[in-house]
C-alpha cells in the first residue's frame, strides 16, 4: 500500500477506483500500459474520476491496482525535474497541467484476479467504517453537477447506499437492470442482462455507486462463504436490496462510456465536440470525410 499526501483540506466521504483489470478488449495497447491511463481528449480517463472526486468534495481516494499497473502511481505522484524545467522557463501554464492533485492518494493491489467483490475487500480498512464513493473508470461524466455529488445529494435524503443509473430507451439487455420501488427511490429487485421484454424497467446500472458501511460488513460475510471462483459486489449489492436499503440515482448529464472501443472512440469525438479548440478540426474532417465513409 502507498500513499501520496500533499497539504491541504480532505473531504469528509472517501472515493474508490477500481482500476486492476486487465483490459484486454484494449490490446495491444494495454499490453504495458493500464486501460485507465488512455487518454479522452488530454486527459487519462482515471484523471476524469479523481477531478469528479475532488469536485465533490473527496479528498482521500484509494485507486486498485494489479502489478502491471505502478503507472497509475506515477501518474498521480510529482513530476519534480518536469516542474523545474517549467520554473525556469516560467511556464506557469505548464506548471499549472501537471500541479498535484489536492488530494489523498492510497494505492492497493489486488494481487489476485478474483473478482470486483475481492478486489473492493481489499481497501475495507481504507473505507473506515464510513460511506464511501466507488466508480469503475469506464463510465465518465460531463455535466453542470459532478455525479459523485448527485449520489451523495440521495444518500443525505435516504441514509441509504446509492446505484447511479440511466435511462435507456432500447435494448437493456446488455445492462444490469434496476427495479424500482413505486416511490421513485428505492431499489426492490436488480436483475443482470434480463431477456429482451423481460426486463423489469429501463433505469440501467452505471459504473458508480456510494456504499454504506454495511455494504463492507456484507461483502467479508459473502467471501467467508465463498469457495471457488471470482467474487462479485453483487453478493452484498443484492443482500441489500433485499433489506430495502438502496436507493437509485438518475444521473443528469452525459454519461461517456469507454468500456469498449467503439464508446472509447464516441468519447473521444464528444469530448472534442465540446472544446473550443478541437471543435473545428472533428467539423473539417466531417466534412472532408463523411460522405466518403458513407460509401
Amino acid at each position: 500500500m502507498r500513499h501520496l499526501r500533499p497539504a491541504g483540506y480532505y473531504g469528509p466521504m472517501k472515493g474508490i477506483i477500481v482500476a486492476a483489470g486487465y483490459g484486454t478488449r484494449f490490446l495491444p495497447a494495454t499490453k504495458t500500459v493500464p486501460k485507465e491511463l488512455l487518454p479522452v481528449g488530454l486527459k487519462p480517463s482515471i484523471a476524469w474520476i479523481v477531478e469528479e472526486f475532488i469536485a465533490s468534495g473527496i479528498r482521500e481516494i484509494a485507486v486498485i491496482t494489479s502489478r502491471r499497473k505502478k503507472a497509475l502511481d506515477d501518474y498521480f505522484d510529482r513530476e519534480v525535474e518536469l516542474e523545474e524545467i517549467f520554473r525556469r522557463e516560467g511556464r506557469a501554464d505548464k506548471l499549472a497541467l501537471i500541479a498535484p492533485y489536492e488530494a489523498v492518494f492510497t494505492f492497493v493491489r489486488q494481487t489476485e484476479m478474483r473478482g470486483t467483490g475481492h478486489a473492493l475487500l481489499q481497501v475495507r480498512g481504507f473505507a473506515g467504517g464510513e460511506p464511501c464513493v466507488v466508480a469503475y473508470p469506464d463510465d465518465l461524466h460531463l455535466g453542470a453537477k459532478p455525479l459523485s455529488a448527485q449520489l451523495a445529494a440521495v444518500h443525505a435524503r435516504t441514509g441509504k447506499s446509492v446505484m447511479a443509473t440511466l435511462h435507456e430507451p432500447g435494448d437493456v439487455s446488455r445492462y444490469g437492470v434496476v427495479d424500482p420501488a413505486p416511490d421513485g427511490l428505492t431499489v426492490r429487485g436488480f436483475v443482470e442482462k434480463p431477456a429482451p421484454g423481460r426486463e423489469p424497467s429501463h433505469e440501467v446500472s452505471i459504473g458508480r455507486y456510494l456504499y454504506t458501511p454495511e455494504f463492507f460488513e456484507l461483502l467479508a460475510e459473502g467471501w467467508a462463504k465463498h469457495e471457488k471462483g471470482e467474487y462479485f459486489h453483487t453478493y452484498a449489492l443484492d443482500r441489500l436490496i433485499a433489506a430495502g436499503r438502496v436507493a437509485y440515482c438518475r444521473l443528469e448529464g452525459e454519461r461517456l462510456d469507454t468500456g469498449e472501443p467503439a464508446g472509447y472512440l464516441e468519447a473521444i469525438l464528444r469530448n472534442a465536440a465540446a472544446d473550443p479548440a478541437l471543435r473545428p478540426v472533428l467539423e473539417r474532417f466531417a466534412r472532408e470525410n463523411l460522405g466518403i465513409m458513407r460509401n
